[in-house]
């Protein structure tokens, strides 16, 4: 179980990693089999699956995404825990709301996320 302290660690680190802009920091987050289902993978990518696999594959995604809005900045808004998981609700782009659900593998890196926005 994630201690509500440690999600709001890694909750706090990750809004930083964003908006740092820097894809490096920002991958340290996941693992190598990383698989992710967003909305925006639709919009960004034309994939209507709206999921990649793989830190190889979501890499460009996420580049092109940085690209595409360079005054990205998120704002943590809220932090909920589970068991192997957390919410982050944060102020995504455009002044959407997202929730973001991150699973965690056995080796504390995010393994599989998906997406939720208010509005799309």
């Amino acid at each position: 179980m994630i201690s509500v302290l440690e999600a709001q660690e890694f909750a706090r680190e990750w809004i930083e990693a964003w908006n740092s802009h820097n894809i490096d920091r920002i991958l340290e987050h996941y693992s190598e089999d990383f698989e992710m289902t967003t909305p925006m993978i639709v919009l960004v990518m034309n994939d209507q699956t709206g999921t990649l696999k793989g830190k190889e594959n979501v890499k460009p995604y996420w580049e092109k995404a940085l690209e595409k809005v360079p005054d990205l900045r998120f704002e943590l808004l809220d932090v909920f825990v589970s068991v192997n998981s957390l919410v982050i609700y944060y102020k995504a782009v455009f002044g959407k709301l997202a929730a973001e659900i991150l699973f965690f593998g056995e080796d504390g890196k995010v393994n599989r996320s998906i997406a939720h926005y208010n509005e799309i």
